[in-house]
């Protein structure tokens, strides 16, 4: 069983070490194309982060009584169920925000980082192992999405949560799908750079 102390490194390697978008390069097709603005990665980030972790500790629950060959029909329909409460959740009580982002609410059924979360680690681990892994994989992703779109929206929009901020005209070119691309390398970049920094730090490269 994990202690706190594991707890912890459960939750930091999903943010930094594991980070699906920067790290593992899973789930791109959300980081690229709703990675606009600040609030749609705040948004799907949570849903995510809802899917991520429930999905997670229900397989756990279950894994013993899950047969190998039905493991990922398993894992889908499982997922699926938890992407329909969070999809009419977010339809009944934040409209505007369903509105701008309800195609990707549903891909989340497809979203790799989950599968492979369920596949490499819920379904071997302890719930609570499972719950705080599916923590750290679902912050990962928020993060992930929050910095793209903090980038995205302030350059591309001169402002941060609908907020002016900017004293220079914006450059147009950040709201565009092919920015999220651009800005993901710089990301991933960025993120190898922090790595071997800390290694060559520690002695450890």
């Amino acid at each position: 069983m994990a202690n706190d102390k594991s707890s912890i490194q459960l939750v930091t390697r999903g943010i930094l070490s594991e980070n699906p978008i920067f790290k593992l390069a899973l789930s791109m097709c959300p980081a690229v194309g709703i990675s606009t603005t600040v609030m749609n990665g705040i948004m799907l980030g949570i849903a995510v982060l809802f899917v991520q972790v429930f999905s997670s500790v229900t397989i756990s629950i279950f894994k013993n009584m899950i047969h190998p060959r039905i493991r990922i029909p398993t894992y889908t329909l499982t997922i699926a169920t938890w992407v329909t409460v969070i999809d009419l959740v977010l339809a009944a009580y934040m409209p505007e925000a369903y509105a701008k982002m309800g195609i990707f609410v549903k891909l989340i059924v497809a979203f790799a980082i989950i599968t492979m979360r369920l596949e490499m680690f819920a379904c071997k681990e302890p719930v609570k192992d499972s719950f705080w892994d599916g923590i750290g994989m679902g912050l990962g992703f928020m993060v992930g999405m929050m910095a793209i779109g903090f980038i995205r929206e302030l350059l591309g929009s001169g402002a941060i949560l609908g907020h002016d901020v900017l004293g220079f005209k914006p450059l147009l070119f950040f709201i565009l799908p092919s920015a999220g691309f651009f800005v993901v390398g710089l990301m991933m970049a960025f993120f190898n750079w922090i790595e071997v920094y800390y290694k060559r730090t520690k002695g450890l490269q």
